[in-house]
């Protein structure tokens, strides 16, 4: 098993590779911190089959790694990782353009509380604090009952329209294109992996979506344990055969 360490013999180790093809004005760690999402992807990287093999214990693999019990060089450390993680994600949001006015703001939404759910969850989502899927049935224009799960926060920035549901003009209704679609009458289906979630449907029972970010599962199935920082609202309106909110809460590491 390799340490995370610097290599400064210019071997395989992720810093090193790193350290080749970024500018010479960037330290390995900014390098590490770009290159993986999270402290144990990158302590992952250094793990081999034949690590996991004799050890059968990927945590036991991953405190090997990050303790730096082999090799040599300066270790890199959990505080150190993510400190460079947060001060990397404050410069992004230093540069990013003001974020567009809410679409549910100044409309009177008291006569739907479907609206009401929807407007509530609006900001988080856009400001990534929330990643929301929501369960959509109903019928389309055409009669047929569809439903699919609908990646709210992927929804807010693809759709050049969002205002119109808020108004009452159109149903927000599954597509082709979200999570998840189905249509009863066709037996028509399609799972669509975003930029927030990937769809797996083949390593466990039922339909699991998986956040690209903090890598955490969500688990729809009512029977089942939803998953962490998840939870499950029930939305009784009118307007729809059935509706359910899963409201995921990105983990922020400090």
């Amino acid at each position: 098993m390799s340490q995370p360490t610097v290599n400064n013999s210019g071997g395989s180790s992720p810093l090193a590779r790193c350290g080749k093809m970024a500018d010479s004005s960037h330290t390995p760690l900014d390098n590490v911190a770009a290159e993986y999402s999270t402290y144990e992807d990158f302590l992952d990287s250094q793990i081999s089959a034949t690590d996991l093999y004799y050890l059968e214990d990927e945590d036991l693999a991953r405190r090997l790694v990050a303790e730096g019990y082999r090799g040599s060089g300066e270790q890199v450390k959990r505080v150190e990782f993510e400190a460079k993680k947060k001060a990397m994600e404050d410069a992004r949001q230093s540069k990013r353009a003001p974020p567009k006015k809410l679409a549910s703001i100044g409309l009177d939404l008291s006569g739907s509380v479907f609206l009401q759910e929807l407007a509530k969850r609006e900001e988080p989502n856009r400001d990534g604090r929330m990643t929301s899927i929501i369960f959509i049935r109903h019928k389309n224009a055409r009669g047929q009952e569809i439903s699919g799960y609908v990646d709210y926060a992927h929804r807010l920035k693809t759709d050049s329209n969002i205002e119109a549901f808020f108004k009452g003009e159109k149903l927000l209704l599954p597509r082709p294109s979200d999570l998840s679609f189905y249509n009863w009458e066709t037996q028509a289906s399609r799972s669509t992996s975003t930029p927030n979630y990937d769809v797996i449907t083949d390593k466990y029972p039922g339909l699991i979506f998986k956040n690209k970010r903090d890598r955490k599962a969500i688990n729809v199935d009512p029977k089942a344990a939803i998953g962490d920082n998840t939870t499950r609202v029930i939305c009784r309106c009118p307007e729809y055969l059935q509706v359910v909110f899963y409201d995921h809460e990105t983990r922020r590491k400090a």
